[in-house]
């Protein structure tokens, strides 16, 4: 039987589900090789988004409304997995498993008793698609003493070990800019969240245009730098923290940006251009931290192009590139990590980076539903 696996991911930024079909293709006993078959994103429906974020950004909920919106997720990822199916001409007998990252509405590993929530009911999805389901990635690792994210430096670690990035004598770093940012450090062998990555600047942006994101960064452009707002925003103390870390919407939303808007004006697209520079330079500061020298962009926010001008010329000595250049587009690349990760499952493998969440030690992640 081929090595296929569905990898299913509803990021922070809320806006839809990313589904890739991969196949693992066998060049040696350590480090197979994969291919993407397929890939396709599905935003979500402007009505279930602004619910999903309530449940996300409330600090309780309704237990029928959580359930409901887990039922909810389910249906539409198997809707995601029939279309991708459909569109790819491939069966569900012939995938061996779906890994699914569901959608985090709190994560809170720093607490006295640590827990990590990500919704969706994979059961239901099991019996949708008739294809065994791999889910449940982060609570593993946080029993291990761990953050239980972020999960994908491991994918990274070994995708781009194997694909053989150049050597530079420097640091190499995988920077996913979702609506959360993390990076890896690819010959350190560390990762962790930097700080919030399109999240703050999505949510200024549909509050005052009603669109859900500012894709290349145009509104955004249109403004100036504020630098009281800045300088108020960098003093949190998360940016200065040291890792493992991991945060999430939970801590980087609205009612941590609110409070700071007093610093700002009456233009909201000079607040827009100073969210922007926020995200630039807590992937900037890291990048100069590590002397990092080959850079490779991944995630929504790789496409906005004022948020990458701002990291050149905030790091100017590094060399910017996307995941293109490593042979996976920008757009699957954590989808295609919890492909991975079910494989890893299945295979009796460890999913986890000890040195980048923190776990006493590698271990087998996630739940399986079988089908």
């Amino acid at each position: 039987m081929r090595d296929i696996y569905i990898g299913l991911m509803s990021g922070t930024s809320a806006d839809g589900v990313d589904a890739v079909l991969i196949e693992f293709t066998r060049e040696d006993d350590k480090h197979p090789g994969f291919h993407i078959l397929h890939a396709l994103d599905i935003p979500y429906q402007a009505s279930f988004r602004k619910e999903l974020l309530k449940l996300a950004l409330s600090p309780s909920c309704d237990k029928a409304f959580l359930a409901t919106i887990s039922g909810q997720l389910a249906d539409f990822f198997a809707e995601a997995v029939g279309r991708l199916l459909q569109e790819s001409k491939f069966s569900a007998d012939q995938i061996i498993a779906i890994g699914s990252h569901g959608h985090t509405v709190d994560h809170a590993p720093n607490n006295p008793l640590p827990y990590t929530l990500q919704i969706t009911d994979h059961a239901r999805l099991v019996e949708k698609t008739g294809i065994s389901v791999v889910c449940d990635f982060r609570s593993r690792d946080i029993a291990a003493g761990g953050q239980g994210a972020p999960l994908v430096p491991a994918f990274h670690q070994w995708l781009f070990t194997h694909q053989a990035l150049p050597d530079t004598g420097s640091e190499q770093a995988i920077i996913n800019i979702g609506g959360i940012c993390n990076i890896t450090l690819v010959n350190a062998g560390l990762g962790f969240d930097c700080g919030p990555g399109n999240c703050l600047i999505d949510y200024w942006h549909q509050l005052n245009t009603g669109e859900n994101f500012d894709y290349a960064g145009e509104s955004a452009r249109k403004g100036q730098l504020v630098p009281e707002l800045l300088n108020a925003m960098l003093e949190d103390p998360y940016f200065s923290q040291q890792a493992p870390k991991s945060t999430g919407r939970e801590y980087f939303n609205q009612e941590w940006l609110n409070p700071k808007l007093v610093l700002s004006n009456d233009h909201w697209q000079d607040t827009a251009f100073t969210l922007t520079l926020l995200t630039a330079k807590i992937i900037a500061d890291q990048i100069n931290l590590y002397n990092c020298r080959e850079v490779f962009l991944c995630g929504g926010g790789s496409h906005n192009t004022l948020l990458i001008e701002q990291i050149k010329q905030h790091a100017p000595g590094a060399s910017l590139k996307t995941t293109s250049d490593l042979g996976i587009a920008p757009d699957w690349v954590e989808a295609a990590a919890f492909a991975w990760l079910a494989r890893q499952t299945l295979n009796n493998l460890p999913g986890n980076l000890p040195s980048a969440t923190g776990a006493k030690g590698e271990r087998i992640l996630g739940a399986i539903y079988p089908a």
